[in-house]
């Protein structure tokens, strides 16, 4: 029988996996240092817990031992920051055609305005504006212009092509007349608009030429995965994680990759409110390099009302409302401070307790009586080094890692306020593998909690997440309302299916109407989420 699971969490330091079984427990975990190319701390997390299974030894007391287990894992969940890397690093990005249909009210304000020199020079294989699009109100501007969408193409060389239409929320016909065209014509790959991001032409914009600029980023991703699992003898199917911790599959990742970015925080959150309970909470997940702070709000990330910057780029794709401070188990302590810089996936060698000449921010938490249980022989190789130090130098590295901790305190306390927003009734849930850096109370938190399993919380997450559909877009105000509400959360059903959901679990779990001010007649904008298990 087909009943385990698999969850990978790819993260700037560590790269986790973990094995849940029929009921829901973790049967398996392991941490692996994270790889410059990342494919290959993925590989070394799942040989690490596949290797679990086949010893026999059950670790964790599942009765899920030997080789019989690897034929019962039915499914592989991958979050993943190839995306984000590819973006940050400008590498192996695509070339895309950047095709806006608005002319000529948008001329004033190009394609990729605002966007990094190098970042536009990695991508942009030419941008052009053409007549189309539509009103607020669904009313059509003018027809589209696809004779000179012909034009435009016949002078680029391009890897794919993003097609954004002025309020195509409100109505997507002249993005799917474009995308038609391409396909048919010019056999390239099309991202568009309508699929990726909400109101806010610019910021639209740049996100489906993100997307766009990643699908060769998605099928490296997709191929590596496939073939991993194929060398392991695993038929398991595999999708991957997206950035408001939901599952898509892979053909669903394929045309929208750029929902992979944040895939990791979202993942934390999700694991957190697995492991702990808890669905209402303020979650710190500790890694190695940096600490991020998310919000649950029933059992999902809150998520972002601001734009998202990605890489120097406005986006406005929905996103986990995530705050990042440059806090982490590998932080390097200095006499003047902390950081922001942190040593890594270098920590096992670098660190103090683990024998290396580096004062990390998990030594200074040692010093300070706050070790993780596994952490054997740690303090004891950390006095043997502030020992070797002369007497003097000794007094000045005690003050040092005292102060480190005081730093490291009042970071987190300053996060947790601002992301309660004066709400202190709230429980704060503590994951990560640095999570033992936190102290034990945290004003602005009613308490704080520390699940089993803590250290692979976004593993988890991703090994218990849902598949997702979500349909953003502008309706009449009028009587034809309801039915058109109706067609929405069908539309996000059907969404929810195509990224790998079971049909009769679907359901909508989120349904938010914002009146429109100032509109000939009226409307309201409305978002629907749908959410359900995997299809078998």
């Amino acid at each position: 029988m087909a009943d385990l699971r698999i969850g990978i969490d790819v993260g700037g330091t560590n790269t986790d996996a973990v094995v849940l079984g029929a009921d829901g427990r973790v049967i398996a975990k392991a941490k692996r240092p994270t790889t410059p190319d990342v494919t290959e701390g993925l590989r070394a997390a799942l040989d690490a817990v596949l290797g679990e299974l086949s010893q026999g030894a059950d670790p964790l007391g599942s009765g899920a031992t030997g080789q019989d287990a690897h034929a019962r894992i039915s499914r592989v969940m991958l979050g993943t920051t190839h995306a984000t890397n590819a973006i940050l690093e400008r590498r192996n990005l695509g070339r895309v055609a950047v095709l806006r249909l608005g002319a000529p009210a948008t001329t004033s304000v190009p394609p990729l305005s605002g966007w990094p020199g190098d970042l536009r020079e990695a991508v942009s294989a030419g941008e052009a504006i053409v007549p189309g699009g539509h009103y607020v109100d669904g009313r059509e501007i003018g027809r589209p212009g696809l004779d000179e969408v012909r034009r435009f193409l016949d002078g680029v060389e391009a890897d794919a092509v993003a097609v954004t239409s002025v309020f195509s929320p409100a109505s997507g016909e002249h993005e799917r007349l474009v995308e038609e065209l391409v396909k048919a014509e010019y056999g390239l790959p099309v991202s568009v608009s309508q699929e990726i991001g909400s109101l806010g032409l610019l910021e639209r914009e740049n996100a489906t030429v993100l997307n766009a600029a990643l699908y060769g980023v998605a099928a490296h991703v997709t191929e590596a995965l496939v073939t991993a699992l194929a060398e392991r003898g695993l038929g398991a199917r595999p999708y991957l994680a997206q950035n408001d911790g939901t599952l898509m599959t892979l053909e669903h990742a394929a045309r929208l990759p750029v929902s992979t970015i944040g895939s990791g925080p979202a993942n934390s959150l999700r694991g957190a409110a697995y492991l702990s309970g808890v669905a209402d909470a303020i979650v710190v997940d500790v890694g190695g390099t940096s600490t991020d702070l998310g919000v649950l709000a029933g059992g999902f990330p809150r998520e972002s009302a601001a734009a998202v910057e990605i890489g120097g780029v406005l986006t406005n794709f929905r996103m986990p409302d995530i705050l990042a401070i440059a806090l982490g188990g590998g932080t390097v302590v200095r006499d003047g401070g902390i950081g922001p810089d942190s040593v890594g996936y270098r920590i096992v060698r670098e660190a103090l307790v683990f024998g290396g000449a580096t004062v990390t921010m998990t030594d200074a938490a040692v010093a300070a009586g706050r070790s993780p249980h596994e952490a054997a022989g740690w303090r004891e190789r950390l006095e043997a080094a502030v020992k070797a130090l002369e007497a003097d130098m000794s007094e000045r590295m005690e003050d040092t890692l005292e102060r480190a901790v005081a730093i490291a305190d009042e970071m987190v306390i300053d996060a947790v306020d601002r992301m309660a927003l004066g709400k202190t009734d709230r429980p704060l849930v503590a994951v990560g593998g640095g999570a033992f850096l936190l102290p034990d109370v945290i004003p602005g938190a009613s308490r704080v909690i520390r699940p089993e399993h803590a250290e692979v919380a976004n593993a988890v997450g991703a090994a218990i997440a849902l598949a997702s559909g979500r349909v953003d877009t502008i309706l009449p105000a009028g009587d034809s309302r309801s039915e058109a509400i109706e067609r929405a959360k069908e539309e996000a059903a059907a969404r929810a299916v195509a990224a790998g959901a079971d049909p009769s679990g679907v359901e909508i779990v989120d349904l938010l109407e914002v009146p429109l001010s100032y509109l000939s007649e009226p409307a309201v904008r409305v978002h629907v989420k749908a959410a359900g298990p995997l299809a078998r």
